[in-house]
């Protein structure tokens, strides 16, 4: 937490198409919406949420069949119709249009929704998005389309906890930045009946899903997009942004040295400069060097940020 942490955050539900989805609220101003990922909650961004309510109506919302949302048995997990129920939520919400900050899976439903409904967003920023460019976890993920994986799945909210927190210890690039309360972002919820069986339905769509985001990419030429990447990501793979980078011609990438795939909770202070200062400036930017602009290179301009870490934030262009 910072000191900025003052503001209460009010938790909520909105009615989308009759299913109550639960979400929390900070600030005022214009509307930011934060998604997390497979299996997080909205009470993943409890470190990010009052710093960007300064500047911002934060909304962090706990997606359809997870965290307090209600389960719909059944309910479609695919990129597309999640992303299409995201239009329900805003309108719920009574919000226009919104940036986004997401992270993981919840990033790649935000460059679907962004592709499918352009006018409803701003400016997006993706933490270590899911991609069709990363292989790092497809052994894993075919291991849970399989029988025995589906069975062993519905096992993991009835593990011990502490295997819980080292599995959780695991997504950091040092493990001793795991905040405390930050496991029960990730494990509550998961014994609700219906939650489980949802993250195996986007498991199991998934290599469909990178198929249908691949081609909506495109979609996403014209958004500003900061990507955010930690270089000890196990989880979804820093040489994927590379190549997502070079495909969304106004998107800049930070990589942040020694952290891994949360970078929002394991270095929060760093993560909520870059995102306010993305979200009020992301442009012009700055050149690196004669020879970078030549062939387009350009740096992002983290002032704080960039000095906490030094010359190892890197911007790629």
């Amino acid at each position: 937490m910072t000191a900025h942490d003052n503001s209460p955050i009010e938790e909520a539900f909105a009615s989308v198409d009759g299913v109550k989805v639960h979400y929390h609220r900070a600030g005022v101003g214009r509307p930011l919406i934060l998604l997390h990922g497979l299996v997080g909650s909205a009470k993943n961004w409890l470190q990010n949420i009052n710093f960007l309510a300064q500047d911002s109506t934060v909304y962090a919302i706990d997606l359809f069949n997870m965290g307090e949302s209600e389960r719909v048995p059944g309910l479609d997990a695919g990129l597309e119709a999640t992303a299409d129920r995201l239009v329900a939520c805003m309108d719920a919400l009574d919000l226009e249009q919104a940036d986004f900050a997401a992270h993981s899976h919840g990033g790649a439903v935000a460059m679907m929704f962004a592709s499918r409904h352009p006018d409803r967003v701003r400016r997006l920023i993706l933490f270590a998005p899911a991609n069709p460019f990363c292989d790092l976890g497809h052994q894993l993920i075919r291991f849970y389309q399989t029988r025995f994986g589906m069975w062993f799945a519905r096992q993991i909210p009835s593990l011990p906890r502490m295997l819980k927190a080292t599995a959780l210890s695991r997504m950091y690039g040092d493990p001793s930045r795991v905040s405390v309360g930050a496991l029960e972002g990730y494990i509550e919820g998961l014994d609700i009946p219906g939650t489980m069986d949802h993250v195996l339905q986007i498991v199991q769509r998934w290599f469909v899903d990178m198929g249908l985001l691949r081609s909506a990419l495109t979609g996403l030429a014209a958004k500003p997009i900061l990507l955010i990447w930690g270089d000890r990501d196990r989880a979804v793979g820093l040489p994927s942004g590379h190549e997502l980078q070079k495909l969304l011609p106004q998107s800049r990438l930070m990589v942040l040295p020694g952290v891994g795939h949360i970078p929002f909770e394991e270095m929060p202070e760093i993560c909520n400069q870059a995102m306010r200062e993305w979200l009020l400036n992301p442009l012009p930017f700055a050149k690196l060097s004669q020879a970078d602009g030549e062939r387009g290179g350009l740096a992002f301009p983290v002032r704080s940020a960039k000095a906490a870490v030094s010359a190892d934030v890197r911007s790629v262009a």
